[in-house]
């Protein structure tokens, strides 16, 4: 599993111009699944993320974590962070999981960190989607499950 995170101040995403998922201050989490990944690697990244210190405290240091803040979460699929670009100019997506099984694992990893008692908000799997958000910092980091150990 690979995730793309933002520390956002808003996000949203919209399909067929319709807003099906909106939050303020806190993370936009663009997930991509690999054909190999399994319910261990959702935790894992769930506790990596909820843990995560990239908000800012008093003295302005990112010290804080997203439950610290309360802050809220947006999950989007993005099945394009598992490319395969090195032959060629066209990415290939062999590697990205089947529809099927992103969408379990999708559907679990925002069942796992919605224990959180966050708010947690979601794109619809498949569809095509406008994200727009305005990334505070900019922070952005990527997590790859991958390389856990």
């Amino acid at each position: 599993m690979k995730i793309v995170i933002q520390r956002v101040s808003e996000a949203k995403v919209e399909v067929e111009n319709k807003t099906v998922g909106e939050i303020s201050n806190g993370l936009l989490l663009l997930i991509g699944l690999d054909e190999e990944d399994t319910k261990g690697d959702a935790e894992w990244l769930v506790k990596k993320i909820l843990d995560l210190r990239i908000f800012s405290d008093e003295a302005g240091k990112m010290n804080l974590s997203i439950q610290d803040i309360s802050g809220e979460i947006l999950c989007i699929s993005q099945f394009t962070l598992i490319s395969d670009y090195k032959k060629g100019n066209r990415p290939s997506f062999i590697k990205a999981a089947k529809p099927e099984l992103a969408l379990d694992l999708f559907n679990y990893f925002k069942t796992e960190i919605a224990k959180s008692d966050l708010k947690i908000e979601s794109g619809i799997f498949a569809a095509d989607m406008k994200v727009s958000l305005i990334n505070d910092g900019p922070v952005t980091l990527v997590f790859d499950s991958k390389t856990k150990n």
